[in-house]
């Protein structure tokens, strides 16, 4: 009898803070894909920006009280002990080491999806996972403008999450306003921002800075 290879999943972010989109597309990613383990996995310092996030302790603690009622959803922490750098490439390398008979599934959003040819190997991306996109708007076309771009459709999977308009941006900005974020994120979550002061007005220039982390 041939073993069934395990089907795992790959979630990258800088989860600063993890909201209510994180964990839908997470619950649904698992369920559509009927992944075995879905790796939760918060950035080390993003590659594509200058100013780092948030403290990698907050943003990990954060992650593991947002996807702890997620049946599946493991939270591993490998990319905030790095030094330099974080590439997916180098955590999927690592991660094919340690499951080599796997099928592995990275989940991306629409931007990424579209802006992928940026990413540090992505060719070994392409190679060695089914890219699963998780489009807000399903008038997007994000599939067919990946496969233009990889030529393998068997490589790709359209996800069908509910468009939810919440972004990291706009959660971190309403605390230093000192609106509420509990309809935003989940609860636990909402208790450890106030609980720690996360994102307070001081932190002005931390809040206004360029992010692509929805």
């Amino acid at each position: 009898m041939t073993a069934v290879a395990p089907r795992l999943g790959l979630f990258g972010g800088t989860f600063d803070p993890p909201h209510n989109a994180h964990v839908a597309l997470a619950r649904n990613a698992i369920a559509e894909l009927g992944l075995d383990k879905l790796y939760i996995l918060p950035t080390g310092q993003p590659w594509h920006r200058g100013q780092a996030p948030s403290a990698a302790v907050h943003r990990v603690a954060m992650a593991r009280l947002a996807f702890e009622d997620v049946t599946g959803a493991v939270v591993d922490a490998r990319e905030t002990l790095r030094p330099g750098a974080t590439y997916t490439a180098d955590t999927l390398q690592e991660l094919r080491a340690e499951h080599p008979a796997a099928q592995w599934h990275l989940l991306i959003g629409v931007d990424q999806a579209l802006a992928f040819t940026q990413w540090r190997r992505w060719q070994e991306l392409v190679a060695h996972a089914i890219i699963c996109i998780a489009q807000r708007d399903h008038s997007t076309p994000a599939s067919e403008v990946f496969s233009s771009k990889f030529g393998s459709k068997s490589q790709i999977r359209l996800l069908q999450t509910p468009w939810m308009p919440v972004s990291a941006t706009d959660i971190r900005q309403r605390v230093a306003h000192g609106l509420g974020v509990s309809h935003l994120v989940p609860q636990a979550v909402a208790r450890y921002i106030v609980d720690h002061s996360l994102y307070q007005i001081t932190q002005t220039d931390h809040l206004n800075r360029p992010i692509d982390d929805h």
